[in-house]
């Protein structure tokens, strides 16, 4: 029996886009159903992650997995006929999810508060995002990717991450390129693969979406 494969979604999460670029690097086949967070979560979305009630969810033959670097790893497991993507030496593997916590524990944040601020706080915001972007600048080295040569996980969790960049820089006036050039080299580079390209959504839409929320929100 087939596997039956089901993404619960929304179009703008660079976290369920992730789960996109895993499936598609795997060559997982899936029913993807867009859900809508802002005005109405589906009995199926609240029924399958009870606990924090958020996209993505995978559900794997009628079971569901939560959390997206959960997800991707859960992937890499599940269906192993494909390149993986954690590497297999247990060292390189701690590394890459040290880095994956630390890019969902900072990143985010950070890049919400520079679209959500003005003035002192935004500014702080900018400065602490280059710090993040450069230590990860650093852990890149010379590397085509952070597995080295290899597309992986680590690069699976912040990849998705480039098409919020545009809303970044243009909320908060500045250049992520100036500051992190081999950064953007390697996200241009991620971006030649189909995976990547079909999986991101296109950075003006989402700056689009980042004005709606600021308006939604009383942020302008």
């Amino acid at each position: 029996m087939a596997d039956e494969v089901v993404l619960l979604d929304f179009w703008p999460s660079m976290f369920g886009m992730r789960v996109r670029v895993a499936l598609a690097e795997k060559g997982v086949k899936y029913e993807y159903r867009e859900e809508d967070l802002l005005n109405n979560k589906s009995p199926l979305l609240l029924q399958m992650n009870p606990v924090h009630k958020k996209i993505p969810v995978l559900i794997h033959n009628g079971k569901p997995v939560c959390e997206s670097a959960n997800i991707v790893q859960y992937i890499d497991e599940a269906w192993k006929d494909k390149a993986p993507l954690l590497p297999s030496d247990p060292y390189q593997r701690a590394q890459a999810r040290f880095w994956v916590d630390y890019i969902d524990k900072n990143l985010y944040e950070v890049g919400k508060n520079i679209c959500a601020t003005e003035g002192e706080e935004q500014e702080a915001a900018k400065k602490k995002l280059i710090e993040i972007l450069k230590l990860l600048e650093g852990q890149l080295g010379d590397n085509a990717y952070f597995g080295g040569e290899i597309f992986g996980f680590l690069d699976v969790a912040l990849v998705t991450f480039y098409c919020r960049f545009f809303s970044y820089e243009t909320c908060g006036n500045f250049s992520i390129e100036a500051e992190c050039p081999k950064l953007i080299e390697w996200a241009k580079r991620c971006l030649q693969k189909d995976s990547v390209a079909k999986s991101l959504a296109d950075p003006k839409k989402v700056y689009e979406f980042t004005l709606l929320l600021k308006k939604m929100f009383g942020k302008e």
